[in-house]
């Protein structure tokens, strides 16, 4: 399984690591310009939604099932860091992504993919009251639109932003808490009149507690830790249906205990309690992490160059297996909100292997898999708008054709 103190430590070694878990470079990448983004300017009124505020009668299970093979528009806007210039433009290409441009959501469509993550660092810019910047607000909603026009499904949440959620676990847990629903309030307000292709997720990976318990320390704690990642579920929950428009029946997205799988089929985790019956559970893949994360050999691990032995595979399906039994076969759908690996240090040819692997064990399971991508990471570039390998594009293809 992922292991989350794992993913801290490697992502100190190596800005590429590019997992979603919001460790950021330490100083901005050499080169990096910030052309400029048409957004609107403050003051003026939100851009229209893209379509008609739908609402569809079709169940949850129905609504995944739609979402197909997606894609995560990652290391954009999630990017955060003090050393980048205060505006949006600087923030949606820190971390190496170009302006995101209407013709690159159109090549999401075109290549086949039916949903599109937005990773969203809202702290960005944010005044002292919790006030989201309008610009930041106007940009995601800009990417929404673009996302419903091509007829895919837009999946908005709240990420890493800057790692204020440690302070849940201590006496700045009220604090956390009223930042936490002040963000929710605005989104919810902002699109509470958008159609049933905007899907809303509670967070990120950061639905773990380690100062409370972990994994390798017995149960001494655990209790709290679960409690506290099930308060929060359960608060977005009641937020969002109480927030007015569409919101009241919007489907929804709860992040698994660190989105891990065995954390999040702990008995211990809950799903909240929805009066809609709309939400779907969330976990990520980068196991084994020696292989999907590591780029180099680090205190904790050896490189893994290559992947796919039968013990992998194996491993793999049995991850499958699990969330299927605990969570699709019991009518909660479920969202591998991302998954892939890192390219550097590995064989030719052994990530599109794993990534290839993870989607089809994923989606043949009736589970909508997101590739985590970074303008390349995936395989997909989005300055060409289209795959690298032209045959990684057409075995995902493949693979959507099998439904």
């Amino acid at each position: 399984m992922k292991n989350y103190l794992a993913v801290l430590t490697v992502a100190v070694l190596t800005a590429a690591l590019l997992t979603s878990c919001g460790e950021v470079p330490s100083s901005p990448p050499p080169n990096q310009s910030s052309p400029p983004v048409e957004t609107p300017s403050e003051g003026e009124p939100a851009p229209a939604a893209a379509v008609p505020g739908e609402m569809r009668d079709i169940t949850v299970t129905e609504f995944v099932a739609e979402m197909g093979i997606g894609i995560n528009i990652g290391n954009t806007l999630e990017a955060c860091g003090d050393w980048i210039a205060p505006d949006i433009a600087s923030f949606e290409t820190a971390w190496g992504s170009p302006i995101i441009e209407e013709d690159m959501i159109a090549g999401y469509a075109e290549a086949g993919f039916k949903s599109v993550r937005i990773p969203v660092a809202w702290s960005n810019l944010m005044a002292e009251d919790y006030t989201i910047h309008q610009p930041l607000m106007d940009r995601v909603q800009q990417f929404v639109d673009w996302v419903i026009k091509y007829d895919m499904t837009a999946l908005v949440n709240i990420h890493w932003d800057g790692g204020w959620w440690e302070g849940f676990q201590d006496e700045r847990k009220d604090d956390c808490m009223a930042k936490y629903k002040a963000i929710w309030t605005q989104i919810c307000e902002r699109f509470k009149d958008y159609g049933d292709r905007l899907m809303l997720e509670s967070l990120n990976e950061e639905l773990a507690f380690d100062q409370l318990w972990n994994r390798y320390g017995g149960t001494e704690g655990k209790d709290t830790a679960y409690g506290l990642a099930n308060e929060i579920n359960q608060i977005f929950v009641d937020l969002v249906r109480s927030s007015g428009g569409n919101n009241e029946k919007r489907f929804l997205l709860i992040a698994g205990y660190s989105t891990d799988i065995a954390l999040t089929c702990d008995p211990m985790f809950k799903m909240p309690d929805d009066p809609q019956n709309r939400c779907a559970v969330s976990v990520h893949y980068y196991t084994p992490s020696t292989f999907a994360i590591l780029e180099e050999n680090a205190s904790w691990g050896r490189l893994r160059p290559t992947w796919g032995t039968d013990s992998d595979i194996a491993e793999l399906n049995a991850n499958m297996d699990l969330m299927k039994t605990t969570f699709a076969d019991e009518g909660i759908p479920v969202i591998f909100g991302e998954y892939g690996a890192s390219r550097g240090g590995k064989e030719p040819g052994e990530v599109n292997e794993y990534i290839l692997a993870v989607c089809k064990a994923v989606y043949e399971r009736g589970m909508c898999p997101m590739l985590w991508d970074t303008t390349g990471s995936g395989g997909y570039d989005r300055l060409l708008r289209g795959f690298l390998d032209p045959e990684l594009g057409k075995a995902f293809s493949d693979i959507a054709a099998q439904s």
